[in-house]
């Protein structure tokens, strides 16, 4: 083994590594966004849930002036 093969062997090591956090920060990048674009989806139903159980309240009787 020469000189030049141990440094092939070192350059496409390091193409491994490299690609393979490249792919795991896509794979977490992509998990974030789901979990993000999912809390976003269940807030928008809480608010919903909340606006529609809620009642209108009675109208205030206008004031009458002394």
């Amino acid at each position: 083994m020469n000189v030049d093969d141990v440094v092939a062997a070192r350059v496409e090591a390091a193409r491994v590594r490299i690609q393979a956090a490249k792919r795991r920060r896509e794979e977490l990048s992509a998990a974030r966004a789901r979990g993000l674009a999912a809390r976003h989806a269940n807030k928008l139903r809480r608010l919903a849930a909340r606006v529609s159980d809620e009642t209108p309240a009675a109208p205030n009787p206008p004031k009458e002036n002394p």
